[in-house]
């Protein structure tokens, strides 16, 4: 099955059509696994999430899906994990990167993967102890190329059919892929249903291009998100563009789709779900005490903390070289101590006092928040063509030639990094309070 390939299974599909990997028919496989949840039902039987954690390497892990469950996360992701290594008779890899707990459901576990043996043989190390298992088909970054993985996929649709049919047909729980788009909205399309095809009985958009990247992040294009909704059977989560809590059901009133993900905004402002604007402190209050009961890797802990102060460590330049250096829970809950008083101090001596009803916009429409309260990631400074700010700056004239106040924040974007793993990151340390 190719890329051009335009004879894609569904449910139904003679044997002729069928490809030599679907071993199983689908009255087969149900009655292989009765009690499995498919499509629908396993959404229902979820509470029909809305708000989903996304999948994050080194920052979606058990610690941080618990704080934003707190706060209106119906359903997180685990960071992606490589399926090689979490397959391994070595445990050491597993045990050091697969944490969860009575509270952390409903949860999706996702690997990376490129044989569909290795898959299997990871994804049953999870046992029932997750929702499902959710297959990488979104990764732009190099190691990805490098480890012919992720995204770096999406020119062996018969390979990406192999490892989804492999679970479908033998894992006690249902599979999902995470992808994304082609720059043809057909193609699109056509790959989704390929997907869909094979088992995966959800199926998440990240409405980006695999070379939109870094400075490149630019928009996701909601448009093709909606196609894909059109088109399939499957509850659909859409990715991309989702800054502020409106944007989440802007996001559904223009696709059609059963969830938002939220991966970078969720990192600056984990409340996001929530619709709240709260102060960064208290959310790293909140995180570190979830730290000290879950252990958790020093690493983690510290790429949070300066996400979570990313507008406030310039200015208080020294608490960002204590940060960096930081390695045990009492650096940590110092740290935070101390910038908790300076950012106190700035709110108290600030010439207007806060009111989140009542904010200002920039040239590009993004909402001016003072530094020490949770807010997305901005991009503009780079690469004018490719960045949102051109579209931003075009719509925003367009609006205030209108006589609009604020550009349309539908016209925004924010998730840019996509979930990646680092081969040698199991040697990260755990830290708690003891």
């Amino acid at each position: 099955m190719t890329v051009s390939d335009n004879s894609q299974t569904k449910d139904g599909a003679t044997e002729a059509t069928k490809p030599p990997h679907f071993t199983m028919t689908e009255d087969e496989i149900i009655a292989k696994f009765p009690t499995r949840l498919r499509g629908y039902d396993l959404y229902r039987k979820m509470d029909s999430p809305r708000h989903i954690v996304a999948p994050m390497v080194d920052q979606s892990e058990l610690a941080w899906r618990m704080l934003s469950r707190n706060y209106g996360a119906d359903l997180c992701y685990t960071p992606m994990f490589h399926a090689k290594f979490f397959g391994d008779e070595n445990p050491k890899y597993r045990n050091e990167h697969w944490q969860t707990n009575e509270t952390d459901r409903p949860v999706f576990v996702q690997f990376c993967a490129n044989d569909p043996d290795v898959l299997l043989k990871a994804a049953q190390c999870i046992g029932k102890d997750a929702d499902a298992v959710d297959l990488n088909l979104g990764c732009p970054q190099h190691i990805a190329r490098r480890g012919h993985y992720g995204s770096y996929l999406m020119e062996d649709w018969d390979l990406i059919s192999r490892l989804i049919r492999k679970l479908h047909e033998n894992l006690e729980i249902p599979v999902t892929a995470k992808i994304r788009v082609y720059p043809e909205v057909e193609k699109t399309v056509a790959y989704a249903k390929m997907v869909e095809a094979a088992g995966a009985q959800i199926i998440t958009v990240h409405g980006r291009l695999r070379e939109q990247k870094g400075h490149k992040t630019g928009l996701a294009e909601w448009a093709k998100i909606k196609a894909v909704k059109d088109a399939v059977s499957v509850p659909v989560f859409a990715n991309g563009n989702i800054l502020y809590f409106e944007d989440i059901q802007r996001c559904i009133d223009e696709t059609g789709v059963d969830g938002v993900m939220s991966a970078e905004t969720n990192l600056y402002n984990p409340a996001l779900f929530s619709g709240k604007i709260l102060s960064t402190w208290q959310m790293a209050e909140e995180y570190l005490r979830i730290c000290d009961s879950v252990p958790t890797n020093a690493s983690y802990i510290r790429g949070h903390l300066f996400k979570l102060f990313r507008y406030s460590l310039p200015i208080h330049v020294d608490l960002r070289k204590r940060l960096a250096e930081a390695r045990s829970m009492d650096e940590y809950w110092q740290f935070v101590r101390d910038i908790k008083a300076r950012l106190t101090k700035d709110a108290e001596e600030a010439e207007t006092k806060f009111d989140p009803d009542n904010y200002e916009t920039n040239e590009f429409g993004y909402r001016v928040y003072p530094h020490w309260i949770c807010q997305p990631a901005l991009r503009f400074e780079h690469d004018k063509e490719h960045s949102q700010s051109k579209r931003l700056l075009n719509e925003a004239q367009i609006k205030k030639d209108a006589g609009s106040k604020i550009a349309d924040s539908s016209s925004k974007a924010g998730e840019g990094p996509e979930e990646c793993v680092v081969e040698n990151d199991c040697k990260r340390q755990k830290v708690s309070a003891a």
